[in-house]
């Protein structure tokens, strides 16, 4: 059903990093290398996002995408526990010298970013945090692109299939930053990757992505074999050359240090390397995104600036101390070359 899926030299997709990771730099060195990457439209303006994408086709005349957040992923929060939340952070506001960011409730511009992604199309706009609205993924196709949807289990799988989406991409409990859960509860799918692939699998015919915990190419291997036609990688990137993660993420991800499922940044769960910020807030967070994410704005853009990784939301995947510092290109290429690999040794031993 996916013509990119289908053209793809090597099965790998560059997942998209919000908040500074996935440059166009990075983006157009795995697509050119083989796979496919994609720009994380995140957190970015209308015209940043043009902007990046008329950077990455000055790079490479390969295909590549651009992630949008849906607006249904957004819950608003309970005014109290947000005013008590922002207390509880003054203090780190204080000890960094700035000041915290005004929370409020907005959609990402999603419209705006729809309506500039129609009139330049890309290969691919996939979307994470629930269902986009059926008008716009109509629009997006008929400009000429492909959509993909984030699940992560296969209630969610069954109710993007009836938007018949070209891919969807299935996201495990392993994967780093944000969840791509529809709904951000305590009912939220916890599934690894391995099951939520056979489950969903189970559940529609469609193409599946299969995200979450891939760091090297045996594992790429195994979502492979599991039913997925391509892998998609985030953290492994993380170090890459080209990507524009920060000095403080960069030296957190080369460490073996444990990762855990957050709100304490964002407001919407989330997985990031364990540094004091979430340590000490999580329990506290409150369910409010994207309250909580720009109320804590100016303490991580401090944390970065400053080098001070604990204050930075250091989302990554539960296997990031796999990720290696080289050029995209080489990442992408290894890969592919080890789960190729991996997979000709697991037939000799099935023989």
């Amino acid at each position: 059903m996916s013509a990119i899926l289908d053209g793809l030299e090597l099965p790998i997709v560059g997942a998209p990093m919000a908040g500074g990771p996935s440059t166009p730099e990075l983006v157009a060195a795995v697509s050119g290398a083989g796979g496919i990457g994609f720009l994380g439209a995140g957190y970015r303006t209308v015209a940043a996002v043009g902007a990046d994408v008329a950077a990455t086709r000055a790079l490479t005349e390969r295909p590549f995408g651009v992630n949008v957040f849906t607006p249904g992923g957004g819950v608003r929060a309970d005014a109290g526990e947000l005013v008590a939340y922002a207390r509880r952070l003054a203090a780190e506001a204080a000890a960094a010298g700035v000041a915290l960011g005004e929370p409020r409730h907005d959609d990402d511009a999603f419209a705006g970013k729809v309506e500039a992604l129609v009139a330049d199309p890309v290969a691919v706009v996939s979307f994470t945090f629930g269902l986009p609205p059926r008008e716009a993924v109509d629009a997006l196709r008929r400009a000429g692109s492909e959509v993909w949807i984030t699940v992560t289990a296969p209630d969610e799988a069954r109710a993007a299939a009836r938007l018949a989406p070209d891919a969807l991409i299935v996201q495990g409990v392993e994967a780093g930053g944000h969840r791509g859960v529809f709904a951000d509860d305590e009912d939220a799918s916890d599934l690894t990757l391995l099951v939520a692939l056979q489950l969903v699998g189970e559940a529609t015919d469609l193409p599946l992505v299969a995200g979450g915990g891939l760091a090297t190419g045996a594992a790429v291997g195994a979502a492979l074999v599991a039913g997925a036609r391509a892998a998609q990688v985030g953290t492994a990137y993380l170090r890459a050359t080209e990507a524009g993660t920060s000095a403080a993420q960069k030296d957190a991800t080369a460490t073996d240090a444990p990762t855990r499922l957050t709100r304490a940044f964002s407001g919407r769960t989330a997985r990031g390397i364990v540094n004091r910020l979430l340590a000490d807030h999580t329990d506290a967070a409150p369910r409010g995104y994207p309250e909580v994410h720009h109320l804590t704005t100016p303490l991580r853009a401090h944390g970065r600036a400053s080098g001070d990784a604990d204050l930075v939301n250091l989302w990554a995947g539960q296997a990031h101390a796999l990720a290696r510092a080289e050029p995209a290109a080489e990442i992408t290429r290894r890969l592919a070359a080890e789960a190729r690999e991996a997979l000709e040794s697991a037939i000799r031993r099935l023989r």
